[in-house]
């Protein structure tokens, strides 16, 4: 798992059918990486979330044959980046 920071909506015209209307979203780790995350929660730019990747990301956003390598599973209420 990893905290993450939502940082904007990717939109995308052209996708697998299999993902469906799920949301794209950038998020970026502390030091700087960006990666897209399918939002699995509901969350806006700003919001620190907690990211899961590989089989469990697949599993969180909607069973093991889901194109995602990174699913966005919670908000966190309270956070200060140090």
């Amino acid at each position: 798992m990893k905290i993450m920071q939502v940082e904007k909506t990717l939109v995308s015209s052209n996708r697998v059918q299999a993902m469906g209307h799920r949301p794209l979203l950038v998020v970026k780790e502390k030091s700087g990486g960006r990666s897209v995350a399918v939002d699995a929660v509901g969350c806006i730019p700003g919001d620190w979330v907690i990211c899961v990747g590989s089989s469990a990301a697949r599993e969180a956003a909607g069973g093991k044959d889901f194109p995602s390598d990174l699913t966005i599973i919670g908000i966190i209420d309270h956070w200060q980046e140090n």
